[in-house]
């Protein structure tokens, strides 16, 4: 399951780390962080993760994916890596394939498992020629291409590829959470039984049903939930 969610950061924050990229210029290759397979497709830029800046933002962004309600309903974070930034420009890309499955967490000194992969787009889609984020499932391709601000879920056993951007630059941050749940089918049906709830809560109120529903919901997450 994919989910488009509006708004995490505001178009102020965009531009507030927008303005900080271009004041320091911390720009290296992506090679430097890809494997021996991916370094052959990969082909962009990201933003050096022992710069100073690089920490500032990466917390700045990390905070806002934090305090989404959406996404967390959707992902039911137990971690989330800190996010990176790339940046696709002068036909640069990233060619088919499917994000590595652990993650080494510095910070804590534990491997995380990478359920959901997620993209906040810094750019607006009209600062930029090509550069589609494109998703393949079992429900067939999907191409993203997002208001600045916005962000993209979707699981991260997805086999997915960043098309070459021919003009101007494509700049966004991405990360990758551990699910509570790491199965997505059953992450999607806890997400659309949250959201039932919340509708039926908006228009019921607490009443005998929307609790008898909220215990289901709660002790699924109990079933499924690895902590």
């Amino acid at each position: 399951m994919l989910l488009h969610v509006p708004n995490v950061l505001t178009k102020a924050q965009v531009q507030s780390i927008r303005e900080a990229i271009n004041q320091d210029d911390q720009w290296v290759s992506g090679k430097k962080t890809a494997g021996g397979q991916a370094s052959q497709i990969k082909n962009n830029l990201q933003i050096n993760t022992e710069s100073a800046l690089y920490q500032q933002l990466s917390q700045f962004v990390m905070q806002n994916i934090k305090n989404n309600l959406l996404i967390q309903s959707f992902a039911l974070p137990n971690e989330v890596l800190p996010p990176m930034f790339n940046c696709y420009q002068d036909t640069g890309h990233y060619g088919n394939h499917v994000d590595s499955a652990i993650h080494y967490l510095n910070e804590k000194n534990k491997n995380v498992r990478t359920d959901v992969s997620l993209t906040v787009f810094l750019s607006e889609s009209d600062e930029y020629e090509g550069g589609e984020l494109i998703i393949e499932d079992t429900y067939g391709t999907h191409e993203v291409k997002l208001d600045a601000g916005d962000a993209i879920l979707y699981p991260s056993t997805s086999l997915h590829r960043v098309e070459p951007v021919t003009t101007g630059s494509r700049i966004a941050a991405f990360t990758w959470i551990q699910s509570m749940v790491k199965d997505d089918w059953k992450r999607s049906m806890l997400f659309n039984l949250d959201a039932t709830i919340i509708s039926l809560r908006q228009k019921l109120g607490d009443c005998e049903e929307v609790v008898h529903l909220t215990s289901h919901y709660h002790n699924l997450l109990r079933q499924w939930g690895d902590l």
